[in-house]
């Protein structure tokens, strides 16, 4: 069967795991072999289409710097002259691209899109990011608090503000997954669905870690390993800023508020970032921001999740 990436939770604990240490291993010889002889899984070169229905920066240059160090050939899809869901339907585009390339980087809107992708193209898919989720920009924060923290199962890891964005989302079922203590902390209605904090309460239920929502951010914060936050004007909201920079503004990363966190707690922002609003200048140029670290390891991390669809597809 293949495998996909579209969900954080479709891996196991023990799969996140694997592909963490595997991004690690190739973030310390990023163009040779490491453990298992996978360095140019890619080569051939194998084709991987990315397609963009949405603004990238860190994902376009990492994905496609990433398949090239692999050895592969990373093709650009214009989302917009594509035109998948309008000039043709994501069914017939899926069963078009499964029969041209390797496998499937996808960042888009609606997570069901992404799911018929996976269904009908017969290739590995790999959600770059969707309203729903952000597996692996999540996969790229855990590598990168693992590198300043060591172990992650049993750290506490503090989320700030929207907590119903894709990446609040990923970080209930990712740290879950990874042991870790999560606190979300957002105002009245802009928690995770229900449904997400159930199946994230469930994963860590058999990993020793827990998931809670804290309302207040002062005691959410307090003693925190990790402190984390995202815009709160996401992509397709920019008509509600004024109101959302109302709603949130208690739960800006400030260094005042900083200082309730652990002495060695480090930030995490996944970018873009907008100084004065989620989180000030002083923090994220400060010395316990590892947000250029975690952008940086978007490319370990990607490469790692294609490895390692390749070898259980068997290309």
């Amino acid at each position: 069967m293949t495998r996909h990436l579209l969900r954080d939770d479709d891996l196991t604990s023990a799969e996140q795991a694997e592909i963490l240490a595997l991004a690690a291993a190739m973030k310390e010889d990023p163009f040779g072999l490491v453990d298992g002889g996978v360095g140019k899984p890619l080569a051939g070169p194998h084709t991987v289409a990315m397609i963009f229905d949405k603004a990238t920066l860190r994902t376009q240059t990492s994905f496609s710097a990433g398949i090239a160090e692999l050895g592969g050939n990373p093709l650009l899809v214009d989302g917009a002259l594509a035109g998948i869901g309008r000039r043709e339907s994501v069914a017939d585009v899926a069963r078009v691209l499964g029969r041209q390339v390797s496998a499937i980087v996808w960042r888009t809107f609606h997570q069901s899109d992404l799911e018929q992708m996976a269904e009908l193209s017969g290739v590995p898919v790999v959600n770059a990011l969707t309203d729903d989720f952000h597996p692996c920009q999540l996969l790229a924060d855990l590598l990168t608090v693992a590198e300043h923290k060591g172990e992650l199962a049993g750290l506490t890891a503090t989320f700030l503000g929207d907590g119903a964005c894709n990446v609040g989302n990923s970080w209930l079922l990712a740290g879950a997954l990874a042991g870790m203590h999560i606190r979300m902390s957002s105002p009245e209605g802009y928690l995770p669905a229900e449904e997400i904090f159930a199946r994230a309460k469930e994963i860590a239920a058999t990993t020793g870690g827990s998931v809670t929502a804290v309302a207040d951010p002062v005691a959410a914060v307090a003693e925190a390993d990790v402190v984390i936050t995202d815009t709160w004007v996401s992509m397709g909201k920019e008509d509600e800023a004024a109101a959302r920079r109302a709603v949130f503004a208690p739960y800006a990363i400030t260094g005042e508020l900083l200082s309730l966190a652990a002495s060695d707690a480090v930030v995490l922002h996944c970018l873009p970032a907008y100084r004065g609003f989620e989180i000030t200048a002083e923090v994220i140029d400060g010395p316990q921001s590892v947000v250029w670290d975690e952008a940086e390891n978007r490319r370990h991390v990607q490469k790692a999740v294609l490895a390692w669809l390749h070898e259980r597809r068997g290309w």
